[in-house]
């Protein structure tokens, strides 16, 4: 009996363990900073105070910060990697290298403490490493104080000064941020250009300025009635104090960064989504200035059919903000270069606001799955552009660029995995197309195997139940297998962990007494469920449909087409026969995956009797 009893302890206790280890956490921290800016040196003085709440089960007893403005130093290894890269970001090349002392960028902390005690800590490149005078507790909280100096490097990567169209500053990157921890551990990863990671909490930013600047980015103003230009809701009454200087105070709640710009010649216009957020748009006038003037109505009109396809986007205000150099996203804002045409201007502004929803709600580890980040962005904003602009490229060929740019990558053999981190990549040509184009190639040809429509289901549940966490492809892929009712385990497996391919083929077509065989064959590694559309000499169609077996079940039928259902192929056989009761003499046409969402990467073996296969643009949408 107590050897029973014993056991059933032990079972009981290593269930509620497995429970425990199972239960989702996440960091917090709470920011309280003010700067203080020179404009004529284009250096400033902070102090911040951040409550760190340390969530996991883990006791701390070291933490690091990233110094972001460090990596734009000669030496640094941004520098290093944009030089020995094969093929370099056009942007950085070696420019970082002939920096003088006033065009570096640096942040020096010149003081910290934990709970009011001195800490030891040293700088590593972009990483501060600090050492704790007392551990932190699982579920126990620290407070940070810190005094720091910095100054703006000019522009080169995202954040800097006197941008290519004379923008004062664009403050991504520019205070001293927590590393992320998570169930993986520590990410202070340096920082060479690419992407980021970083703990939910809120932000409170006061930043001193002379007072002829105009200051826009995240969060949302507390002051306007001191600071005019722009923020002063119509009818109030202006209450700046007298002085050179102005103190714009910012608060910014549950986001995980916090992006300011600056220009004393910017327009601050506005405009309200209906049932949405307020958004302002911060640009320089000059010749463009009417592509700036149409911009609000096309913003407004991509958010609410986002919001409607994708998830309602959560905050009270969005930033458009001139600045930077391309297109990068921000919590509640972006920065983006604003000398294009209005179809440009729309396209980078509408890439960058959905970010907020996947990066800047959904806020996976970018870093390592960019793809969830930069690909669902890519998919969303094509889908999105079709609608602003019309039916060109309708019935999802509106994705068509995305294929084009993953079939290149695959031809190019400098394809690596999805799993890659993007600071590993080998070439910036292997990270973009991966992590812009094979992203939002999975999404769509995840469409084919679901369905459109549960696709679209998925997306909003995904964005729903992960929305101000930290959701990875796991995550991602337990909510469409409960959305579809399908096994994707293997889809993932091959599509993201590997760079096997897609390659289907009509083998054989043979007349049998009244009938006709068609055997099919799968050329290429990767499986995948088989549509097969026959067109018949009279003009009548039919659409045999044939699920992997590893699928355990079937999407349900979309109506295109009227649907017979065959039996699964089992992954491991090559070819696959299926009986038509038709001669031979009827059919006209033989296609595999009329869709086209299947990124099979030799369309000319889809049909029969064979035709030249559709033919995609390489060109991409990468703004970043």
């Amino acid at each position: 009996m107590r050897k029973y009893l014993l056991l059933t302890t032990l079972l009981s206790f290593s269930s509620l363990f497995a429970i425990a280890q199972s239960t989702y956490w996440q960091q917090q921290a709470e920011y309280t900073m003010e700067i203080d800016m020179n404009v004529n040196t284009n250096q400033f003085t902070g102090n911040q105070t951040l409550i760190y709440q340390n969530n996991s089960p883990d006791t701390l007893t070291k933490v690091f910060y990233h110094l972001y403005f460090n990596a734009f130093q000669p030496g640094s290894m941004m520098d290093v990697r944009s030089r020995t890269i094969a093929d370099p970001d056009r942007r950085v090349m070696d420019r970082i290298l002939y920096l003088d002392e006033d065009g570096i960028g640096y942040q020096r902390v010149t003081s910290l403490k934990q709970d009011g005690n001195d800490l030891t800590y040293e700088t590593v490149g972009t990483v501060l490493e600090v050492n704790l005078s007392e551990p932190i507790l699982p579920g126990k909280e620290s407070t940070f104080t810190m005094e720091f100096i910095a100054q703006v490097p000019l522009q080169i990567r995202r954040s800097g000064r006197d941008n290519a169209e004379g923008i004062r500053y664009s403050m991504a990157q520019w205070y001293p941020k927590m590393a992320e921890y998570d169930e993986h551990g520590w990410h202070s990863n340096p920082y060479i250009g690419r992407e980021f990671y970083g703990i939910w909490g809120n932000f409170d930013v006061k930043i001193t300025i002379d007072s002829s600047y105009v200051v826009g980015g995240t969060g949302v103003l507390q002051n306007p009635e001191e600071i005019g230009h722009g923020y002063l809701p119509s009818g109030k009454k202006l209450k700046r104090p007298k002085g050179d200087q102005l103190t714009y105070h910012f608060v910014a709640e549950n986001v995980h960064d916090f992006m300011w710009a600056a220009d004393p010649d910017y327009v601050h216009t506005t405009a309200q989504v209906p049932n949405g957020p307020l958004l302002r748009f911060f640009y320089q006038a000059d010749t463009l200035t009417e592509n700036w003037q149409q911009l609000p109505d096309f913003t407004v009109r991509a958010f609410q059919y986002a919001n409607k396809t994708f998830g309602q986007y959560p905050y009270a205000e969005f930033s458009v903000v001139q600045g930077g150099d391309g297109g990068m996203e921000y919590p509640m804002s972006t920065l983006i270069t604003g000398h294009r045409s209005l179809r440009s201007l729309v396209g980078v502004t509408v890439h960058e606001f959905f970010h907020s929803w996947y990066q800047g709600v959904l806020g996976s580890n970018e870093s390592l799955y960019a793809w969830m980040d930069e690909g669902f962005t890519s998919y969303a904003t094509n889908r999105t552009m079709a609608q602003l602009f019309g039916p060109g490229r309708a019935n999802g060929q509106e994705q068509a660029r995305s294929y084009g740019g993953y079939f290149a990558l695959v031809q190019s053999g400098l394809e690596e995995p999805l799993t890659t981190h993007a600071d590993h990549f080998d070439t910036n040509r292997a990270y973009g197309s991966a992590a812009y184009s094979k992203g939002a190639v999975l999404l769509h040809q995840l469409s084919y195997i679901i369905g459109q429509q549960t696709l679209e289901r998925g997306m909003r549940r995904y964005f729903n139940e992960w929305k101000f966490k930290h959701p990875d492809v796991v995550d991602f892929k337990r909510v469409m297998e409960k959305e579809s009712g399908l096994e994707l385990d293997w889809y993932f497996e091959y599509f993201v962990n590997s760079i096997r391919t897609i390659d289907y083929s009509v083998q054989s077509v043979e007349g049998e007494r009244g009938e006709t065989r068609i055997t099919l064959e799968r050329v290429g590694l990767m499986p995948m469920p088989q549509e097969v559309l026959i067109t018949y000499q009279n003009g009548d169609q039919q659409l045999f449909y044939i699920p992997l077996r590893i699928m355990r079940g079937e999407k349900d039928s979309e109506g295109e087409y009227e649907r017979t259902l065959l039996q699964d192929w089992p992954w491991t056989f090559p070819t696959y026969q299926l009986m038509i009761s038709h001669p031979k003499s009827e059919i006209q046409q033989i296609t595999l995956d009329p869709s086209g969402k299947m990124a099979d990467i030799d369309r000319s073996n889809n049909t029969y009797p064979s035709v030249n296969p559709s033919t995609f643009s390489e060109e991409g949408l990468m703004n970043e």
